[in-house]
């Protein structure tokens, strides 16, 4: 079966994806001797004619129904390494190309970051950290056990109940957590089996030892948290935010981080990356930027890989496929 690479630009980490799993890939599938970009597909029309799978990752061209069936008139599967296709996705999918996505695995790899930010943020971790070099063992350690919450009775809240916020929520089982969720899809059967509380936005920032972000992103999420929401959390409470940065109004989370400095706030992502050094958040004490990497590290993104050769097998073999894009799950997903 013929196949290709597909990307906008061939420097766009084809290699940090696929390059150690290529031996495997090769004896699956016929490959192109080189990768193809979009700049080059009149060029190599005749050449990707009878290509039937494509392999991607971030930088998949966005290809309208009509691109698609002038330059892939065969294609029927794509194999996108990497999280969300909303951008790219609808294009293959109405021309009726099914469109895989890594994107379960890379919800793995967030929600362990995830979780791991909330024990350290619970236990003042990165605060305490600052004061112990700049202060003293005293000042760091007051800070930690006097003002922060810890990890036992704690209330979370949970902005999403999606593929990362439900493996978030099920991680945190293990401690007796009281665990909030904001989310307009869950039902209530299904908040009762997660053990969990359904509550407003509202509740979330008021009532949580810490807030952390899964909202899906689309147009009606965007700037939907704003200044009404940051200036309920406690005077140690803390926001973490591993979903997207255009869902929170940035100036209205640094307004409230300057009015009570006990808060803090942790972002992986923000509006604009990377951050501008102009940017007031630069300026905060009480926050720390981590710059997008919650969801994939060098060996992290083999499982992105292994999880589409397993469905290429599946594909190849006639079985279903267990993360095919359904189309009635676009407009939801993040």
């Amino acid at each position: 079966m013929k196949a290709c690479y597909f990307t906008t630009d061939t420097s766009n980490r084809l290699d940090f994806v696929f390059a150690d799993r290529e031996a495997v890939i090769a004896q699956n599938l016929t490959m192109l001797d080189t990768p193809v970009r979009q700049s080059e597909l009149d060029a190599r029309k005749a050449e990707i004619a009878d290509v039937e799978v494509i392999l991607s990752t971030w930088g998949t061209p966005a290809l309208t129904k009509e691109q698609v069936q002038t330059y892939f008139p065969k294609l029927k599967l794509l194999l996108y390494a990497a999280g969300s296709v909303k951008y790219f996705a609808q294009g293959y999918m109405d021309a009726g190309v099914t469109v895989v996505t890594a994107n379960q695995a890379m919800a793995d790899f967030v929600a362990q970051f995830t979780v791991a930010a909330i024990y350290h943020l619970n236990k003042g971790f990165y605060r305490a950290a600052q004061l112990y070099r700049e202060e003293s063992f005293l000042a760091g350690k007051d800070f930690s056990i006097n003002h922060c919450p810890g990890n036992y009775e704690t209330t979370v809240g949970m902005l999403g109940a999606g593929a990362i916020g439900t493996r978030v929520i099920q991680q945190l089982q293990s401690y007796p957590f009281i665990i909030l969720v904001f989310d307009p899809f869950m039902s209530d059967a299904r908040a009762q089996e997660l053990g969990v509380t359904k509550a407003s936005l509202e509740e979330i920032f008021a009532k949580s030892d810490i807030i952390s972000n899964h909202l899906a992103n689309n147009p009606e999420t965007v700037g939907m948290i704003t200044y009404a929401h940051f200036s309920k959390m406690g005077p140690h409470a803390s926001f973490l935010n591993t979903g997207r940065g255009a869902q929170l109004v940035e100036a209205d989370l640094a307004r409230a981080l300057r009015e009570e400095p006990g808060r803090f706030a942790l972002l992986d992502v923000t509006t604009q990356e990377p951050l501008p050094r102009d940017h007031e958040f630069w300026t905060l004490s009480n926050m720390i930027l981590t710059p997008h990497i919650a969801g994939y590290g060098c060996r992290e993104v083999r499982a992105y890989s292994d999880l589409l050769l397993a469905e290429l097998r599946r594909y190849l073999n006639g079985e279903p496929l267990q993360h095919a894009v359904k189309p009635e799950a676009l407009a939801r997903m993040a």
